[in-house]
């Protein structure tokens, strides 16, 4: 059997206190969790199962793939997908009662014309608020009867969340306020995901969806005095060096030593995704 070179060690005793301090912060809303990418690369099956067994009910998946790989294994929970239908059919979606984010007029005029109403398909919708990513816009909508629709979750994204003292954050939540009324109902709104938890209760809504502030990541420091690190990545030393002043190391003489000092050679690289550009970079 070959030794790995590196391990990734996930505290998962952290990752639920991260939810549950991210609950607790926004704790008039539901707290969904964003599991796209293989829960960012730490297994969205054993993320899954451990959130629901700590009563998070709303999962966030990227891909119909993503969604499909968790939902063929475990039936209970709210699986949403953030890209849409993509090229598939709204039928697969309702087999496996995943609900598709339709992000486009034309996703919305697909769902329209394949009478998606009277099968009673559940679908999200992102509106456009400012940030010009994925969104449908009030204008999108045009003549298409949203009276109708019954929603399953209404979402959009902040441009600068992280950003606390930022108008735009505000410009943001007034935009998402326009479309309320103009559907048939709504069950779910959503406007934040990790840092815009912080921005207060008038953002939070019915759901909130942390993503990278469950495993640990955070982008300002009042987040990061609340949350702890989940994954921590180890090597074996390989060898122990003493180097003199005004020595170099690693390639094109990135580093140089001010005194003498002691180093270590870790037994991890490229092959383990550490790049070059991270030189210098610790």
């Amino acid at each position: 059997m070959i030794k790995p070179n590196a391990i990734l060690e996930i505290k998962t005793k952290n990752l639920i206190h991260n939810y549950k301090t991210l609950s607790t912060i926004a704790s008039s809303s539901l707290a969904g969790a964003t599991l796209k990418a293989n829960a960012y690369g730490i297994g969205d099956l054993e993320i899954y199962k451990l959130l629901y067994k700590n009563n998070c009910r709303h999962f966030f998946f990227a891909s119909l793939d993503e969604a499909l790989t968790i939902r063929k294994k475990f039936r209970k929970g709210n699986i949403y997908v953030l890209n849409g239908i993509e090229d598939h059919n709204f039928n697969i979606f309702k087999k496996f009662n995943i609900v598709p984010i339709l992000n486009s007029r034309k996703e919305l005029e697909k769902f329209v014309k394949d009478n998606g109403i009277n099968k009673k398909i559940k679908i999200g919708l992102q509106v456009e608020t400012g940030l010009n990513r994925l969104g449908i816009s009030i204008k999108d909508l045009g003549s298409i009867s949203t009276n109708k629709l019954d929603l399953q979750i209404l979402i959009s994204h902040l441009a600068s969340s992280d950003e606390l003292k930022n108008k735009y954050n505000q410009k943001q939540n007034n935009n998402f306020r326009l479309y309320f009324n103009l559907f048939k109902s709504i069950k779910y709104k959503s406007l934040v995901s990790s840092m815009g938890i912080l921005l207060g209760k008038d953002f939070h809504y019915d759901l909130i969806r942390p993503g990278i502030s469950i495993y640990g990541g955070h982008y300002n420091s009042k987040l990061k005095k609340r949350i702890m690190p989940v994954v921590t990545l180890k090597a074996k030393i390989l060898q122990i060096k003493t180097l003199s002043k005004n020595e170099y190391v690693g390639y094109n003489q990135t580093y140089k030593t001010h005194d003498k000092i002691i180093i270590a050679i870790l037994g991890i690289g490229y092959g383990d995704g550490i790049s070059r550009i991270l030189s210098n970079n610790g």
